[in-house]
């Protein structure tokens, strides 16, 4: 029997996104045991509350009680601490509301999640970029790192189990949720399950430098705050090609990397924290 979920999907004005988010979730195979989704709109000003409570008979009709839980407050750290304190079941899986999933990813996490050991999971990551060419080439390149093709980046998608979940108390306000969560636990914890999802790629040169700006900033606020953590980074596989290697194949693609890499570096005005980059 596989144990109960809870799906927490934090969501800042993401009409446009949430949709598909849903229809994908209603499409995933049934896990065996109870499944609860909970969708924390957190300082909307589009549609999403709305959007969200119309998928509300849908998922009760398929046994998944949705709750949109309206909040006033935007900050992403604030919604998954809003999600967990509404959470009914021990096992999290934590939902960015752009990505979309496939059929099997909830149940697939549900199994490796369902044990007493402290575990981590997430699916296997699909990079879209469907815009410019320039977004196109840098995914195309950022998807190849070792990051994405080893170990259990997370990114889009993450889960723990009841054990797993005591490692933290409440969200602390960071900027990498994803960062943070992965890296209290170990390699050896960490399970990537075959199930794919979809991860969309931020469009166009300059949001791509803001948001990469960010996930820097945000990786080194975690490795300053929480030292400890940082152990448990993977190792570097040996199967992985060199990055002269990895250039040489996609020399395009490198060029784009390496260009966005070179302009997260130069002066710039201070971001808002929580700046998407859309």
């Amino acid at each position: 029997m596989r144990v109960a979920c809870s799906i927490l999907i934090p969501a800042h004005n993401e009409e446009g996104y949430i949709e598909p988010c849903l229809e994908a979730l209603l499409a995933s195979d049934r896990t065996g045991a109870a499944v609860e989704v909970i969708v924390m709109a957190n300082g909307c000003t589009d549609e999403t509350v709305e959007s969200s409570r119309g998928f509300a008979a849908r998922f009760a009709a398929k046994g998944w009680p949705l709750t949109v839980l309206d909040l006033a407050e935007g900050g992403k750290m604030k919604a998954l601490n809003a999600g967990d304190r509404a959470a009914k079941h021990g096992v999290r899986i934590y939902l960015d509301a752009d990505v979309v999933v496939s059929p099997p990813l909830m149940a697939q996490l549900a199994d490796v999640l369902d044990t007493p050991e402290p575990r981590y999971a997430s699916g296997s990551p699909i990079v879209d970029a469907a815009g410019s060419r320039f977004t196109r080439l840098y995914a195309r390149f950022w998807a190849r790192l070792p990051f994405c093709t080893h170990g259990v980046p997370g990114f889009g998608v993450f889960a723990v189990n009841a054990a797993g979940r005591k490692r933290w108390g409440v969200f602390p306000d960071i900027i990498s949720d994803d960062t943070f969560v992965r890296l209290s636990f170990t390699p050896q914890e960490r399970v990537r399950v075959p199930a794919q999802y979809h991860w969309p790629m931020i469009e166009g040169a300059g949001p791509l430098v803001r948001v990469r700006r960010r996930q820097d900033i945000g990786v080194a606020e975690v490795k300053e705050l929480y030292p400890e953590l940082w152990k448990n980074h993977d190792p570097f596989p040996e199967d992985a090609p060199l990055l002269w290697r990895r250039a040489l194949r996609d020399p395009a693609g490198f060029a784009a990397f390496v260009a966005v890499a070179l302009a997260v570096r130069l002066p710039h005005r201070a971001q808002e924290r929580w700046a998407r980059g859309r």
